[in-house]
């Protein structure tokens, strides 16, 4: 950067030496955190066989969130405590090895309490988070548009408000001061109405958000709208910038993509879609969290068709395929193409799909690495133009030309691609949505498909 400003003469000296030493701050700056992850799932339970997996995930996420993981500690247990989650002798254990990796941060996989974190702050003296804070500190650096940062303010308060008393802060931006305390209020008191009044706000203004998305949607139905969903890191980023070209942030981190990012794309022989990368998905998602994104969740909902990206190469993909369906599931979503990514990992791709295809016929295999090249999504392109087809019929549709209002809605929602007037009817050729055909259809116009 400095070079490129020298040589247009707008440097000097003293640029270049500035800028020399703020990267030397920056190549020397340290994590701030030193964390130790633990594992404590129930004995004979699924988390219990891979527990080593899901912390080798857990410390991603600390990583992503800028921590250094120093080490690690596993205890399959019958319960949790009450009190610490873990056993007392466990606890007195677990505090000798953070003395000793000189740990500032212990991090649990699994969701605790706020007596148990309280209780664990006390017996180990380190800061304790559990994944869903991790994973909420991530979303709270990743967001940049003023809908995500709504979105993960809401889930951080939610989490907040129980734990208080451990996370005591005064939240002086988003209380006022004289008047607002009641006479004998503690501070604390005064923090959790704090609190509640700013979920209250947050959340009218994510109706708002919603609300305004509703409208977006109403007003792009001229192209079928496909949605990528799929487990976090899983490629979706990637086979949206090799179908449309177009510059999006591709990261080999966790959560990369919290935006929703929306692009055109061209499937052939005429047909488009509108093609949407959305926040993908993890496990032991906080639920507060997908609660907040209830908004970009309902873009999922109302597209026509839903890209499942599974990164195939993962040693734990069908668990991964398992946590995002519950969520589709839990959102009623049933129109889902399987599409496996990474086919470039495997060691016999063909031989793979074979397999899959048997419990998802209509599954694709792509590869959008480096190695992929176009060939790695040709596959998916035509099984997209197959779908734009099946959504978009081409279809002829004579309206009487009095009908104002009805030729008005037909503009509006197909895509037009020839139109004659012929003794007061006006025939239209145009893709139309198998939903819109139907309402034609029953308000009297005359529908014939396979008229292109």
């Amino acid at each position: 950067m400095a070079a490129e400003t020298c040589r247009s003469g707008r440097c000097d000296r003293d640029d270049v030496a500035r800028g020399a030493t703020i990267r030397q701050l920056i190549d020397v700056q340290l994590p701030l955190e030193r964390a130790f992850l633990v594992g404590a799932p129930r004995k004979g339970s699924d988390d219990a066989l891979r527990v080593d997996e899901h912390l080798n995930e857990l410390g991603r996420l600390v990583d992503t969130a800028g921590a250094l993981v120093t080490g690690r500690l596993v205890q399959r247990i019958d319960a949790p405590t009450p009190n610490f989650y873990l056993g007392q002798g466990k606890v007195e254990e677990l505090g000798e090895r953070l003395r000793q990796e000189s740990a500032t941060l212990l991090v649990f996989d699994e969701p605790l309490s706020p007596v148990q974190g309280v209780n664990l702050e006390k017996a180990t003296g380190v800061r304790v988070m559990d994944r869903a804070e991790v994973i909420l500190d991530i979303f709270a650096t990743r967001a940049r548009s003023a809908e995500a940062k709504m979105q993960v303010e809401l889930a951080q308060l939610e989490y907040l408000l129980p734990r208080l008393t451990r996370m005591w802060t005064h939240l002086s931006r988003i209380r006022g001061g004289i008047g607002l305390r009641g006479p004998g209020e503690t501070q604390l008191e005064t923090d959790r109405r704090a609190i509640r009044r700013k979920l209250s706000v947050l959340r009218r203004r994510l109706e708002d958000v919603a609300a305004h998305r509703a409208n977006q949607r109403q007003g792009r139905r001229d192209l079928p709208h496909a949605v990528l969903v799929g487990y976090t890191n899983a490629g979706k980023s990637s086979v949206l910038h090799a179908l449309s070209g177009a510059d999006v942030l591709i990261e080999d981190r966790l959560f990369a993509t919290l935006d929703t990012v929306t692009r055109e794309i061209d499937v052939g022989e005429g047909y488009r879609f509108r093609l949407s990368d959305t926040v993908g998905f993890i496990r032991k998602l906080p639920h507060h969290l997908v609660a907040s994104f209830r908004a970009t969740l309902e873009e999922v909902r109302e597209a026509d068709l839903l890209l499942h990206v599974i990164d195939a190469a993962h040693a734990t993909w069908e668990e991964q395929i398992d946590v995002v369906e519950s969520v589709l599931e839990e959102i009623g979503v049933k129109r889902v193409m399987h599409v496996f990514n990474k086919a470039d990992l495997l060691p016999d791709p063909d031989a793979f799909l074979a397999r899959e295809q048997e419990r998802f016929p209509h599954a694709v295999l792509t590869s959008v690495g480096p190695g992929g090249g176009p060939a790695g999504i040709a596959s998916l392109r035509s099984a997209l133009r197959t779908s734009a087809q099946a959504l978009r019929p081409i279809a002829l549709v004579r309206v009487p030309v009095s009908d104002g209002r009805l030729l008005a809605e037909l503009h509006r929602e197909a895509e037009v691609l020839r139109e004659t007037h012929t003794d007061g009817v006006v025939e239209v050729t145009a893709r139309v949505d198998t939903r819109m055909i139907g309402k034609l259809r029953r308000e009297g116009a005359d529908v014939e498909l396979g008229s292109g």
